[in-house]
């Protein structure tokens, strides 16, 4: 298997794993949030999607999905256009608020982007530095496997939000 395989296979597991965790949610069930200051699904899934989207576009050199398909303003969320969520606070998580097919919408685009970006890439392309602001520099390998960890992660832990508001029954 090569490595852009491999990067592949991991990103669509987000994917699918997106897909899986929205299924059957509607609006209420996607803002809540665990024991009342958890991160709600919408919120998770959107943060996951602009990070994959903000990190890949980056690498590649290109606008990301969020402004060049006008997902800004599709949400309208009253946030800054370049936010991904890093150090929200609890007022700015309950206002990211979507329906399932918009955050999904979203982050098939953003998938797609990452996808064509994947594609082609040699296992040389991996040890370009892309980020010079850390010691040591941050290469194409480590950015995209940090990218990986930090959206699967969300995505896990908006499956376990979702499996316990279900338990729940709220």
């Amino acid at each position: 298997m090569k490595t852009n395989e491999l990067l592949l296979d991991a990103f669509g597991r987000i994917r699918e794993n997106v897909e899986a965790t929205l299924e059957g949610l509607d609006g209420g069930m996607l803002a809540w949030r665990p024991v009342g200051t958890g991160n709600s699904i919408a919120w998770l899934i959107w943060h996951l999607s602009r990070v994959e989207d903000a990190q890949v576009a980056d690498v590649a050199g290109r606008e990301q999905a969020w402004t060049a398909q006008d997902f800004v303003g599709r949400f309208n969320l009253p946030l800054d256009p370049r936010d991904t969520g890093y150090g929200h606070s609890t007022e700015q998580v309950d206002a990211v608020r979507a329906e399932p097919e918009l955050l999904l919408e979203y982050h098939d685009a953003v998938h797609r982007r990452t996808v064509e970006f994947l594609q082609d890439l040699g296992d040389r392309d991996l040890d370009r530095v892309v980020d010079t602001r850390w010691d040591p520099p941050v290469t194409l390998g480590v950015r995209l496997v940090s990218t990986l960890a930090d959206c699967l992660q969300h995505v896990g832990q908006a499956a376990y939000a979702k499996g316990l508001k279900q338990v729940r029954g709220q």
